[in-house]
Protein backbone atom coordinates (compact mmCIF):
# COMPACT_ATOMS: atom_id res chain seq x y z
CA UNK A 1 0.00 0.00 0.00
CA UNK A 2 1.40 3.39 -0.97
CA UNK A 3 0.73 6.43 1.19
CA UNK A 4 1.25 10.17 0.99
CA UNK A 5 2.60 12.98 3.11
CA UNK A 6 2.04 16.71 2.44
CA UNK A 7 4.73 18.42 0.40
CA UNK A 8 6.02 21.70 1.78
CA UNK A 9 4.46 24.75 0.15
CA UNK A 10 6.51 25.92 -2.80
CA UNK A 11 8.95 23.04 -2.43
CA UNK A 12 9.47 20.00 -4.63
CA UNK A 13 8.12 16.75 -3.24
CA UNK A 14 10.64 14.90 -1.07
CA UNK A 15 11.13 11.38 0.22
CA UNK A 16 9.23 10.29 3.32
CA UNK A 17 9.33 7.22 5.51
CA UNK A 18 6.33 4.88 5.21
CA UNK A 19 5.20 5.72 8.74
CA UNK A 20 5.44 9.45 8.19
CA UNK A 21 3.75 9.12 4.83
CA UNK A 22 0.78 7.25 6.26
CA UNK A 23 0.44 9.72 9.09
CA UNK A 24 0.66 12.62 6.67
CA UNK A 25 -2.06 11.21 4.45
CA UNK A 26 -4.39 10.74 7.41
CA UNK A 27 -3.62 14.26 8.61
CA UNK A 28 -4.32 15.68 5.16
CA UNK A 29 -7.64 13.85 5.01
CA UNK A 30 -8.59 15.03 8.49
CA UNK A 31 -7.65 18.64 7.80
CA UNK A 32 -9.65 18.75 4.59
CA UNK A 33 -12.66 17.03 6.13
CA UNK A 34 -12.73 19.41 9.08
CA UNK A 35 -12.29 22.54 7.02
CA UNK A 36 -15.75 22.66 5.46
CA UNK A 37 -14.39 22.50 1.91
CA UNK A 38 -16.52 21.94 -1.13
CA UNK A 39 -17.26 18.45 -2.35
CA UNK A 40 -13.64 17.68 -3.08
CA UNK A 41 -10.23 19.18 -2.53
CA UNK A 42 -7.03 18.37 -4.33
CA UNK A 43 -3.68 18.94 -2.65
CA UNK A 44 -0.14 18.35 -3.85
CA UNK A 45 1.54 15.57 -1.87
CA UNK A 46 4.62 13.36 -1.87
CA UNK A 47 4.42 9.59 -2.38
CA UNK A 48 7.68 8.16 -1.14
CA UNK A 49 9.70 10.32 -3.48
CA UNK A 50 7.04 11.28 -6.02
CA UNK A 51 4.19 13.75 -6.03
CA UNK A 52 0.55 12.76 -5.90
CA UNK A 53 -2.90 14.25 -5.37
CA UNK A 54 -5.47 13.56 -2.65
CA UNK A 55 -9.18 13.93 -3.34
CA UNK A 56 -11.05 14.24 -0.05
CA UNK A 57 -14.70 13.31 -0.46
CA UNK A 58 -17.52 15.05 1.31
CA UNK A 59 -19.55 12.37 3.09
CA UNK A 60 -22.07 11.00 0.59
CA UNK A 61 -23.82 7.69 0.15
CA UNK A 62 -21.39 4.84 0.80
CA UNK A 63 -22.68 3.10 -2.31
CA UNK A 64 -21.56 6.02 -4.49
CA UNK A 65 -18.10 6.10 -2.89
CA UNK A 66 -17.69 2.34 -3.27
CA UNK A 67 -18.75 2.59 -6.92
CA UNK A 68 -16.17 5.27 -7.71
CA UNK A 69 -13.40 3.28 -6.01
CA UNK A 70 -14.44 0.06 -7.76
CA UNK A 71 -14.46 1.79 -11.15
CA UNK A 72 -11.03 3.32 -10.57
CA UNK A 73 -9.66 -0.06 -9.51
CA UNK A 74 -11.15 -1.74 -12.58
CA UNK A 75 -9.59 0.87 -14.86
CA UNK A 76 -6.17 0.93 -13.19
CA UNK A 77 -3.41 0.85 -15.79
CA UNK A 78 -5.74 1.71 -18.66
CA UNK A 79 -4.36 4.12 -21.27
CA UNK A 80 -4.52 7.77 -20.20
CA UNK A 81 -6.75 7.06 -17.20
CA UNK A 82 -5.78 8.63 -13.88
CA UNK A 83 -4.22 6.07 -11.54
CA UNK A 84 -5.74 5.50 -8.11
CA UNK A 85 -2.74 4.77 -5.87
CA UNK A 86 -4.40 4.33 -2.50
CA UNK A 87 -7.49 4.94 -0.37
CA UNK A 88 -7.15 6.27 3.18
CA UNK A 89 -9.63 7.37 5.85
CA UNK A 90 -9.52 9.91 8.63
CA UNK A 91 -9.47 7.75 11.79
CA UNK A 92 -12.10 9.89 13.54
CA UNK A 93 -14.58 11.03 10.89
CA UNK A 94 -13.91 8.03 8.60
CA UNK A 95 -13.93 10.48 5.71
CA UNK A 96 -12.36 8.72 2.72
CA UNK A 97 -9.58 10.24 0.66
CA UNK A 98 -8.54 8.95 -2.75
CA UNK A 99 -4.83 9.18 -3.54
CA UNK A 100 -4.00 9.71 -7.22
CA UNK A 101 -0.92 10.11 -9.36
CA UNK A 102 0.11 13.73 -9.86
CA UNK A 103 -0.23 15.43 -13.25
CA UNK A 104 1.45 18.78 -13.83
CA UNK A 105 -1.66 20.11 -15.52
CA UNK A 106 -1.87 23.27 -17.61
CA UNK A 107 -5.31 24.85 -17.21
CA UNK A 108 -7.34 24.33 -20.37
CA UNK A 109 -8.25 28.02 -20.58
CA UNK A 110 -4.55 28.74 -20.91
CA UNK A 111 -3.55 25.71 -22.98
CA UNK A 112 -6.31 25.25 -25.55
CA UNK A 113 -5.93 28.67 -27.26
CA UNK A 114 -2.23 27.89 -27.87
CA UNK A 115 -2.62 24.41 -29.35
CA UNK A 116 -1.52 23.83 -32.91
CA UNK A 117 -3.26 21.49 -35.34
CA UNK A 118 -1.12 18.43 -34.62
CA UNK A 119 -1.37 18.94 -30.85
CA UNK A 120 -5.17 18.98 -31.00
CA UNK A 121 -5.16 15.77 -33.01
CA UNK A 122 -2.70 14.18 -30.57
CA UNK A 123 -4.59 15.02 -27.38
CA UNK A 124 -8.03 14.13 -28.75
CA UNK A 125 -6.54 10.81 -29.89
CA UNK A 126 -5.22 10.16 -26.39
CA UNK A 127 -8.60 11.01 -24.87
CA UNK A 128 -10.30 8.64 -27.29
CA UNK A 129 -7.94 5.88 -26.18
CA UNK A 130 -9.08 6.43 -22.59
CA UNK A 131 -12.75 6.34 -23.58
CA UNK A 132 -12.29 3.30 -25.79
CA UNK A 133 -10.71 1.47 -22.86
CA UNK A 134 -13.28 2.42 -20.22
CA UNK A 135 -16.14 1.57 -22.57
CA UNK A 136 -14.51 -1.80 -23.29
CA UNK A 137 -14.56 -2.39 -19.53
CA UNK A 138 -18.29 -1.67 -19.36
CA UNK A 139 -17.96 1.82 -17.85
CA UNK A 140 -19.45 5.17 -18.91
CA UNK A 141 -17.59 8.27 -17.66
CA UNK A 142 -20.64 10.59 -17.91
CA UNK A 143 -18.72 13.81 -17.19
CA UNK A 144 -16.27 14.33 -20.04
CA UNK A 145 -15.29 18.01 -20.18
CA UNK A 146 -12.08 20.09 -20.30
CA UNK A 147 -12.02 20.39 -16.50
CA UNK A 148 -11.69 16.60 -16.23
CA UNK A 149 -8.88 16.23 -18.74
CA UNK A 150 -5.47 16.84 -17.20
CA UNK A 151 -2.65 17.61 -19.63
CA UNK A 152 1.04 17.83 -18.83
CA UNK A 153 1.96 19.66 -22.01
CA UNK A 154 5.71 19.45 -21.43
CA UNK A 155 5.57 15.65 -21.22
CA UNK A 156 2.68 15.37 -23.72
CA UNK A 157 0.76 13.28 -21.20
CA UNK A 158 -3.03 13.28 -20.78
CA UNK A 159 -5.19 11.80 -18.04
CA UNK A 160 -8.98 11.49 -17.84
CA UNK A 161 -9.94 12.20 -14.23
CA UNK A 162 -12.95 12.53 -11.91
CA UNK A 163 -14.87 9.27 -12.12
CA UNK A 164 -17.41 10.32 -9.49
CA UNK A 165 -20.30 10.28 -11.98
CA UNK A 166 -19.11 7.19 -13.84
CA UNK A 167 -21.35 4.15 -13.91
CA UNK A 168 -21.32 0.53 -15.03
CA UNK A 169 -23.35 0.05 -18.18
CA UNK A 170 -26.13 -2.53 -18.39
CA UNK A 171 -28.13 -2.69 -21.66
CA UNK A 172 -31.68 -1.45 -21.29
CA UNK A 173 -31.09 -0.06 -17.80
CA UNK A 174 -32.55 3.36 -16.93
CA UNK A 175 -29.96 5.87 -15.69
CA UNK A 176 -30.10 9.24 -14.00
CA UNK A 177 -30.14 12.08 -16.53
CA UNK A 178 -28.72 14.52 -13.98
CA UNK A 179 -25.14 13.78 -15.00
CA UNK A 180 -22.52 15.60 -17.09
CA UNK A 181 -22.02 19.35 -17.07
CA UNK A 182 -24.54 21.51 -18.89
CA UNK A 183 -22.41 22.55 -21.89
CA UNK A 184 -21.46 18.92 -22.55
CA UNK A 185 -24.82 17.22 -21.92
CA UNK A 186 -26.03 15.05 -24.76
CA UNK A 187 -29.54 15.56 -26.18
CA UNK A 188 -30.62 12.30 -24.52
CA UNK A 189 -30.14 13.90 -21.11
CA UNK A 190 -31.89 17.12 -22.11
CA UNK A 191 -35.01 15.29 -23.34
CA UNK A 192 -35.05 12.97 -20.31
CA UNK A 193 -34.18 9.75 -22.14
CA UNK A 194 -32.99 7.50 -19.33
CA UNK A 195 -32.05 4.49 -21.43
CA UNK A 196 -28.76 5.88 -22.74
CA UNK A 197 -25.31 4.35 -23.13
CA UNK A 198 -21.59 4.97 -23.70
CA UNK A 199 -22.32 7.27 -26.64
CA UNK A 200 -23.07 10.05 -24.15
CA UNK A 201 -19.30 10.38 -23.71
CA UNK A 202 -18.82 10.79 -27.45
CA UNK A 203 -21.24 13.72 -27.55
CA UNK A 204 -19.33 15.39 -24.73
CA UNK A 205 -16.04 14.82 -26.55
CA UNK A 206 -17.58 16.23 -29.72
CA UNK A 207 -18.48 19.39 -27.82
CA UNK A 208 -14.88 19.62 -26.60
CA UNK A 209 -13.41 19.12 -30.06
CA UNK A 210 -15.79 21.63 -31.64
CA UNK A 211 -14.93 24.17 -28.96
CA UNK A 212 -11.21 23.75 -29.65
CA UNK A 213 -11.16 23.75 -33.45
CA UNK A 214 -13.69 26.57 -33.81
CA UNK A 215 -12.16 28.50 -30.88
CA UNK A 216 -15.60 28.77 -29.30
CA UNK A 217 -15.52 27.34 -25.78
CA UNK A 218 -18.04 26.20 -24.76
CA UNK A 219 -19.39 25.44 -28.20
CA UNK A 220 -23.01 25.13 -27.02
CA UNK A 221 -23.46 27.88 -24.43
CA UNK A 222 -26.88 27.42 -22.84
CA UNK A 223 -28.00 29.37 -19.78
CA UNK A 224 -29.90 26.38 -18.37
CA UNK A 225 -30.81 22.86 -19.51
CA UNK A 226 -33.75 24.09 -21.59
CA UNK A 227 -31.67 26.75 -23.29
CA UNK A 228 -28.91 24.20 -23.85
CA UNK A 229 -31.18 22.17 -26.12
CA UNK A 230 -32.24 25.36 -27.90
CA UNK A 231 -28.59 26.20 -28.59
CA UNK A 232 -28.02 22.70 -29.97
CA UNK A 233 -31.13 22.90 -32.18
CA UNK A 234 -29.96 26.21 -33.65
CA UNK A 235 -26.83 24.46 -34.92
CA UNK A 236 -27.97 20.92 -35.73
CA UNK A 237 -31.46 21.96 -36.82
CA UNK A 238 -34.87 20.99 -35.48
CA UNK A 239 -35.73 18.37 -38.12
CA UNK A 240 -33.17 16.01 -36.63
CA UNK A 241 -34.36 16.77 -33.11
CA UNK A 242 -38.00 16.01 -33.88
CA UNK A 243 -37.02 12.83 -35.73
CA UNK A 244 -35.04 11.81 -32.64
CA UNK A 245 -38.04 12.44 -30.38
CA UNK A 246 -40.26 10.39 -32.69
CA UNK A 247 -37.71 7.56 -32.90
CA UNK A 248 -37.73 7.09 -29.12
CA UNK A 249 -41.38 8.07 -28.58
CA UNK A 250 -40.51 11.12 -26.50
CA UNK A 251 -42.47 14.32 -26.08
CA UNK A 252 -41.63 17.80 -24.84
CA UNK A 253 -43.85 20.36 -23.17
CA UNK A 254 -45.58 22.72 -25.57
CA UNK A 255 -43.84 25.74 -24.07
CA UNK A 256 -40.47 24.02 -24.54
CA UNK A 257 -41.25 23.25 -28.18
CA UNK A 258 -42.23 26.88 -28.72
CA UNK A 259 -38.94 28.02 -27.19
CA UNK A 260 -37.01 25.71 -29.51
CA UNK A 261 -38.85 26.93 -32.59
CA UNK A 262 -37.80 25.79 -36.07
CA UNK A 263 -34.25 25.94 -37.38
CA UNK A 264 -32.38 24.52 -40.34
CA UNK A 265 -29.07 22.76 -39.83
CA UNK A 266 -26.15 25.16 -40.08
CA UNK A 267 -23.22 24.13 -42.27
CA UNK A 268 -20.07 23.68 -40.20
CA UNK A 269 -18.25 25.97 -42.62
CA UNK A 270 -20.17 28.85 -41.06
CA UNK A 271 -18.08 28.46 -37.91
CA UNK A 272 -14.75 28.60 -39.75
CA UNK A 273 -12.91 31.92 -39.63
CA UNK A 274 -9.46 33.31 -40.37
CA UNK A 275 -8.66 32.83 -36.69
CA UNK A 276 -9.47 29.12 -36.54
CA UNK A 277 -9.06 27.80 -40.08
CA UNK A 278 -5.68 26.23 -39.22
CA UNK A 279 -7.53 23.98 -36.73
CA UNK A 280 -10.94 23.62 -38.40
CA UNK A 281 -9.63 21.42 -41.20
CA UNK A 282 -11.91 19.16 -43.22
CA UNK A 283 -10.99 15.99 -41.29
CA UNK A 284 -11.65 17.65 -37.92
CA UNK A 285 -15.02 18.95 -39.04
CA UNK A 286 -15.99 15.53 -40.38
CA UNK A 287 -15.15 13.94 -37.03
CA UNK A 288 -17.17 16.55 -35.13
CA UNK A 289 -20.08 15.87 -37.48
CA UNK A 290 -19.92 12.16 -36.62
CA UNK A 291 -19.84 12.86 -32.87
CA UNK A 292 -22.49 15.58 -32.59
CA UNK A 293 -25.43 13.49 -33.74
CA UNK A 294 -28.85 13.68 -32.06
CA UNK A 295 -29.46 9.94 -32.16
CA UNK A 296 -26.97 8.50 -29.69
CA UNK A 297 -27.03 5.14 -31.45
CA UNK A 298 -25.73 6.77 -34.63
CA UNK A 299 -22.68 8.48 -33.09
CA UNK A 300 -19.24 7.25 -34.01
CA UNK A 301 -17.71 4.78 -31.56
CA UNK A 302 -14.29 5.45 -29.96
CA UNK A 303 -12.74 2.42 -31.71
CA UNK A 304 -13.90 3.76 -35.09
CA UNK A 305 -12.97 7.34 -34.27
CA UNK A 306 -9.40 6.20 -33.52
CA UNK A 307 -9.17 5.06 -37.16
CA UNK A 308 -10.50 8.35 -38.54
CA UNK A 309 -8.27 10.10 -41.13
CA UNK A 310 -7.99 13.07 -38.76
CA UNK A 311 -5.60 11.01 -36.64
CA UNK A 312 -3.40 9.72 -39.47
CA UNK A 313 -0.47 12.03 -38.54
CA UNK A 314 -0.64 10.79 -34.93
CA UNK A 315 -0.79 7.14 -35.98
CA UNK A 316 2.15 7.63 -38.35
CA UNK A 317 4.20 9.23 -35.57
CA UNK A 318 3.40 6.30 -33.27
CA UNK A 319 4.55 3.88 -35.96
CA UNK A 320 7.81 5.79 -36.49
CA UNK A 321 8.48 5.86 -32.75
CA UNK A 322 7.76 2.14 -32.44
CA UNK A 323 10.08 1.34 -35.34
CA UNK A 324 12.83 3.51 -33.84
CA UNK A 325 12.42 1.85 -30.44
CA UNK A 326 12.56 -1.61 -32.03
CA UNK A 327 15.72 -0.66 -33.91
CA UNK A 328 17.31 0.65 -30.73
CA UNK A 329 16.42 -2.57 -28.89
CA UNK A 330 18.06 -4.66 -31.61
CA UNK A 331 21.25 -2.62 -31.36
CA UNK A 332 21.38 -3.17 -27.60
Amino acid sequence: MRSCAPAAAGQPAGTTTPAAAAAGAAAAAAAAAAGGEQQQQRRSLAVVGQRCVVKVLKPVKKKKIRREIKILQNLFGGPNIIKLLDVVKDPLSRTPALIFEYVNNVDFKTLYPTLQDYEVRYYIYQLLRALDYCHSQGIMHRDVKPHNVMIDHEKRELRLIDWGLAEFYHPGHEYNVRVASRYYKGPELLVDLQVYDYSLDMWSLGCMLAGIIFKKEPFFYGHDNYDQLVKIAKVLGTDGLYAYLDQYELSLEKSFLQAIGKHSKKPWARFVSAENQHLAVAEAIDLVDRMLVYDHQQRILPKDALKHPYFLPVIEEEQRNAAAAAGEARRV
